[in-house]
């Protein structure tokens, strides 16, 4: 089962971090946290690993809306988007489907709700795109 809709893009890991979150923010999201998975790894067990960001998006408006169906919905939020380094050097920007996601709540409610989301985060992976290769282009 696909549960994230991704893009892979080459660039910069830092900037492609940044773009994401400039992209977020444009659709209406904040980052509410930013988990640097690399660093917490390397302190926490003394262990290496690829660079990996996990940033926990939210959009207030869509979370009230979302919370007022389902008071449980809270246990799913924030969304989070991924950035991390692929094998191959490339940049992969992932965001769990939300659509996925609300579908474990079997509330009909939420579905124009995960539609929304959905919608937002396709838009934003295709505005990291588009901002990368347009930088890259100068």
């Amino acid at each position: 089962m696909e549960y994230t809709i991704q893009t892979s893009v080459t660039g910069e890991f830092d900037d492609v971090v940044d773009t994401t979150i400039a992209a977020l923010k444009d659709e209406g999201f904040g980052v509410l946290c930013d988990i640097d998975v690399q660093a917490t790894l390397k302190e926490k067990l003394g262990e290496e690993f690829r660079q990996y960001r996990i940033l926990g998006a939210c959009n207030p408006a869509l979370a009230h809306e979302g919370l007022n169906e389902e008071i449980e919905l809270g246990a799913l939020l924030p969304c989070n988007v991924i950035v991390y380094e692929t094998d191959d050097g490339e940049v992969m920007v992932s965001a769990v489907d939300p659509q996925q996601l609300v579908g474990i709540a079997d509330n009909e409610a939420l579905d124009s709700i995960a539609n929304e989301v959905h919608d937002r985060f396709e838009r934003v992976l295709a505005s990291v795109v588009d901002e990368l290769e347009s930088s890259s282009e100068v």
